[in-house]
């Protein structure tokens, strides 16, 4: 048994409340996912974390399979256990981060040969190897191996990257099916295992989007992701390809939309009808100084900040805001100290879930709710 999917309510603009049931947690939707990208959210401990009220988030396949080795991890009881993150977890394909080795990789029918980044070694990732990588580490979720199409990108390009991705989507079924088994706490479980989502590719070609949704549909995923986006397209492209993929999504599973994106973006797409979303921006934004608030985006390195008393964000109950001023964060940013980093992601993660809190508790009993239903 893998996940249970309960769809609780749902407007008529499309937004919905669902309880995804995975062995580790019982998630609550629609979710925003922190990245984990090598086993940490960075600059934040797990424990941290779990009180902003993350329900899940992402490891990062490739980089956990050249460091420290999915095989360690596999002995170690699994990425659950070896990060010491109790709650959900999913982890992408690899092929997002292969994709973006675009010197460093050459692709065939077979897979991926690609150089790693940390030390030019050579490796070679199928679908088959994709799945064996994501069952040692043993997130809640595993993700198909698919093949990214960059933008922009010509006709031509977008359909050998499709041809791609959905043989690459079969092969890593059928390999999942047989082997999900073998995920280390299955037992711990009462036999449940991993669920596999397979990605809606196309570049931004609607056709070639409705091809890969309706094929994808047929194999009888457990959910589905649409992929290829923030890879460099306008954000008007983003919201079309997400409205043009959402109709042909089966409603009684999980739909998640990859690495998107700004506060008001997860908003109007949690609002249409996705379930889940992750984002590298929280921590990455943070690093640099630039906090999300209510009242806009904030560069806390500017000088005006010097002597700014007030906190971060005045309407934020995060434990930063409730603690510290823009005046000391601005310090932390100029003296390079690593605190700033950390005060810095807390707050950004904290207003991104806080952001899905608000619309999880707006879309709970909206006016124009219909029934919802229960499917497996």
């Amino acid at each position: 048994m893998s996940l249970k999917f309960n769809l609780m309510q749902e407007t008529r603009a499309g937004g919905r409340r669902a309880q995804i049931d995975l062995p580790h947690q019982t998630v609550e939707t629609p979710v925003f996912m922190p990245v984990g990208t090598a086993g940490s959210v960075k600059a934040v401990a797990q424990d941290v974390v779990e009180s902003l009220g993350a329900q899940i988030i992402l490891g990062n396949t490739y980089h956990l399979y050249l460091r420290p080795g999915h095989e360690a991890i596999r002995r170690m009881g699994g990425l659950h256990r070896f990060i010491s993150w109790p709650r959900a977890m999913l982890t992408d394909s690899g092929g997002f981060q292969v994709y973006s080795l675009a010197q460093l990789r050459k692709v065939t029918d077979e897979g991926v040969r690609f150089r790693s980044h940390l030390d030019g070694s050579s490796h070679f990732f199928t679908p088959e190897h994709s799945m064996d990588v994501q069952i040692a580490l043993g997130a809640d979720v595993a993700m198909a191996f698919d093949e990214c199409t960059e933008y922009p990108a010509t006709r031509e390009r977008a359909e050998e990257s499709l041809r791609l991705t959905m043989a690459w989507a079969q092969r890593s079924l059928d390999y999942f099916r047989v082997h999900q088994h073998e995920v280390a706490w299955r037992e711990e479980f009462g036999g449940r295992t991993q669920s596999l989502f397979g990605i809606v590719q196309g570049g931004m070609y609607t056709d070639l989007r409705k091809e890969s949704a309706e094929r994808l549909v047929e194999m009888n995923f457990d959910g589905y992701a649409i992929g290829g986006l923030s890879v460099g397209e306008p954000r008007r492209a983003t919201l079309e390809v997400i409205a043009e993929v959402l109709p042909l999504l089966p409603k009684d599973k999980p739909r998640y939309v990859m690495g998107v994106g700004y506060p008001d973006e997860i908003e109007r797409y949690a609002r249409m009808g996705i379930d889940m979303m992750d984002c590298v921006l929280p921590t990455r934004a943070a690093r640099h100084g630039l906090l999300f608030t209510s009242e806009g985006r904030v560069n806390i390195k500017n000088r005006q900040f010097a002597e700014d008393q007030n906190p971060p964000d005045p309407t934020c109950d995060c434990r930063v805001c409730r603690r510290y001023t823009r005046a000391y964060l601005r310090h932390l940013m100029q003296a390079g100290e690593p605190l700033a980093g950390t005060l810095n992601s807390i707050h950004n993660l904290a207003f991104y879930l806080g952001i899905m809190q608000r619309v999880r508790r707006e879309l709970a009993a909206p006016a124009d709710a219909s029934a919802g239903a229960t499917a497996r």
